[in-house]
């Protein structure tokens, strides 16, 4: 029997702007009260957008953006998934590019789990994927990748960021990652990408 595993991602240093943040629907710390009824999260969630962004979303503005924010929700946290999901959203009307954090037990060296997790080795990919150490302000040194990749249903590359760390006191690996065929998004996120990998934490409950 595997024994438990108790380490959980912390998101507590975290700047929610430009976020919309939702926890795990399963897994050790879920699911969270936010699934419970999520037509009203994301009703509040687009109205908060709106006011903090001191815009005026008109006649149809939050139904539309919490539209948006609940099919997110829904597409990328399916029912069962233990991942949070973080929705990168400059303007509440933009479409939110999903980013994934996942944690779990550390079962390889570091070297390999971190190439592996980072896909640093993808042979799928268009070109060799660019690699790089990464230094994370509290999850310490890791890797980051970005790379192309073909899809069989679309003539459109996937661009793609992985971030991954493993903490070794807490036995534990974290895996960070966003994918869109839409190349200037992602690197007009990028910054606030990086930014969230340097304030992503781990706690122990």
């Amino acid at each position: 029997m595997n024994a438990p595993f108790f380490p959980v991602i912390d998101i507590e240093y975290i700047d929610a702007y430009p976020w919309s943040i939702l926890p795990p629907r399963s897994g050790n710390t879920g699911p969270f009260e936010e699934w419970e009824n999520i037509k009203a999260w994301a009703r509040e969630e687009a109205e908060d957008l709106w006011l903090d962004r001191e815009l005026d979303p008109g006649p149809n503005g939050i139904d539309f953006v919490a539209g948006t924010l609940e099919r997110c929700a829904e597409a990328f946290s399916p029912h069962g998934s233990d991942h949070w999901l973080f929705l990168h959203l400059d303007h509440p009307t933009d479409l939110p590019l999903p980013v994934l954090a996942a944690i779990g037990p550390s079962d390889g060296p570091r070297v390999e789990t971190l190439r592996a997790l980072t896909l640093a080795d993808d042979s799928t990919a268009a070109e060799p994927p660019v690699v790089k150490t990464f230094k994370a302000r509290n999850l310490g040194e890791g890797l980051t990748t970005f790379r192309y990749v073909p899809q069989a249903d679309s003539p459109h590359l996937l661009a793609c960021i992985r971030y991954a760390w493993q903490i070794s006191e807490h036995g534990a690996d974290i895996v960070l990652w966003t994918a869109t065929e839409d190349v200037a998004r992602i690197m007009h996120a990028s910054e606030d990408l990086e930014h969230l990998a340097h304030t992503l934490d781990i706690f122990v409950p």
